[in-house]
């Protein structure tokens, strides 16, 4: 297969679909909707997965694992809820196949094995947790509860995109308890930052916090905290949720506790997640036409380094010098591949961990052995400089910190170079057509309104952002008061 791709500017979508596969990052499987993530994505997941659950335990939270399947009463218990998810829902009827006797080696659903009560396989979890934490939760001093999982899900998609959108993802879901609102909505908030930090120290893609309108919370939510990232192409991308969920999951499934005056109240709730649907972000945010281009803090390879020879004694006598610089990089906690494969040559090496993403490569030949140097390149820029052997340890441990930030700073000019703030519908509609991004404008609170501008224009609020200031103004579209500019784009 060829490895070249299709330009952003040419398809975005199809630049997009074909990044995923040729980078090796995941494939679609015999399940309809369904990925495989192959090692090299799932790599990428570990190292977020692992930064995310670092701070998600620096903050107090420990993880668990509840079940996949869902009762159907349960699931039905938190009206809201269930009505939002219902049309996503895969459900399990029958627990047992058997020999098909009109066709021969073939199997059918057993009749006789139809379920007592059906299943409902989660698209997410708060009515499995909530029906345990019932028999968790006797006191205040039960509280605050703070539990995570790391787990799949599933919501029956009818149209999907590897890592973006599938029928089935992998995700992390926090759900706690508290006796208080205040602490649960202190609790909703912190997540948020959470959340904001590692997409902005980790990932290198800068994030607007704020909270959704009414109309686009979580099914079941009092209020949406979310963070909305921008790719390249002008579209959104809900990065991550965490929902203050009052009372209402507490009073559906009777979960109280005795308060320190001794009275029986209900507890007061949040949940909050992130998914494999950060990969899909990454890749929009910093990818170009060459291939992938991964923050070092991400990467699963951070130094990728090709010997050029033409003999095994050159070889030898690369690996030896090599050895002293992989040693001394692992030292500093830098992930690097010594790449010695003798069935690619050098180009076709360059070209791979350039399509992959990789953020810096070291090519070291024959005539770097007797000047006693390397060449560096780095992915970000694609620029090359040749650095002394003594000196490179501690030069790419500087260029990777320089590269992270630059991924940042460059997302960050792109955002902001693609967020207009306008003042009539015929602004918002010139600029959610033929420029995309971020649109600032002015919005009279009401679900009729957005639901109008969606018709029309296919944006969306996308946030109502926590550092928006108050200001007069008049709704862009019915030109009533508003005091708020919200955040509209067409999103993922």
């Amino acid at each position: 297969m060829s490895k070249k791709l299709t330009k952003r500017a040419d398809d975005y979508s199809k630049w997009y679909n074909e990044l995923v596969v040729k980078a090796d990052l995941a494939e679609n499987s015999a399940v309809r909707g369904c990925m495989v993530i192959k090692p090299y994505g799932y790599a990428i997941w570990e190292k977020m997965q692992a930064e995310l659950d670092r701070m998600f335990k620096e903050t107090g939270h420990e993880n668990a694992y509840f079940p996949l399947f869902v009762p159907k009463s349960l699931f039905e218990a938190e009206e809201k809820n269930a009505e939002g998810f219902a049309k996503e829902c895969a459900v399990v009827t029958h627990y047992r196949l058997q020999n098909d006797p009109d066709k021969p080696g073939k199997l059918r659903v057993d009749p006789d094995a139809k379920l007592e009560e059906e299943l409902v396989v989660r698209p997410t979890s708060e009515a499995i947790i909530w029906n345990t934490y019932k028999g968790w939760i006797q006191s205040y001093r039960n509280l605050p509860l703070l539990i995570n999982q790391w787990a799949n899900v599933v919501r029956w998609e009818m149209r999907t995109r590897l890592f973006l959108r599938t029928a089935e993802f992998l995700w992390q879901e926090g759900h706690t308890a508290h006796a208080t609102e205040t602490e649960a909505i202190i609790e909703a908030k912190q997540m948020q930052e959470v959340y904001a930090t590692f997409a902005e120290n980790f990932m290198a893609m800068p994030v607007v916090k704020g909270a959704k309108s009414e109309s686009e919370r979580f099914a079941g939510a009092v209020e949406t905290y979310t963070i909305e990232a921008l790719m390249q192409d002008g579209k959104a991308l809900q990065a991550g949720t965490s929902h203050f969920l009052g009372q209402n999951f507490a009073k559906a499934f009777d979960v109280k506790f005795t308060s320190k005056e001794g009275k029986q109240e209900y507890v007061w709730a949040t949940s909050w997640g992130v998914s494999t649907r950060l990969i899909g972000g990454l890749i929009m945010t910093h990818s170009d036409d060459f291939g992938l281009v991964l923050p070092p803090k991400l990467a699963p390879i951070q130094v990728a380094i090709v010997p050029i020879y033409k003999n095994d004694e050159q070889l030898v006598a690369i690996s030896e010098k090599v050895d002293v610089i992989v040693k001394g990089l692992r030292k500093k906690g830098i992930s690097v591949k010594f790449d010695n494969r003798d069935t690619y040559r050098p180009g076709a090496k360059f070209a791979e961990y350039e399509l992959k993403g990789v953020p810096v490569r070291i090519a070291i030949g024959n005539r770097d052995l007797e000047n006693n140097t390397v060449e560096v390149a780095r992915r970000d820029t694609l620029s090359k400089e040749t650095i002394s052997q003594d000196d490179v340890v501690v030069f790419i441990e500087n260029l990777l910190e320089e590269i992270q930030e630059n991924l940042f700073t460059k997302a960050i000019d792109f955002r902001t170079a693609h967020t207009t703030h306008v003042s009539t519908f015929e602004e918002f509609k010139e600029a959610i057509e033929n420029k995309g991004g971020f649109v600032s404008a002015h919005w009279d609170g009401t679900i009729e309104t957005e639901d109008k501008i969606k018709e029309l224009t296919k944006a969306t609020i996308r946030c109502i952002p926590n550092d928006a200031k108050d200001e007069v103004g008049t709704c862009v579209f019915t030109g009533k008061p508003s005091l708020k500019r919200v955040l509209f784009a067409k999103a993922y």
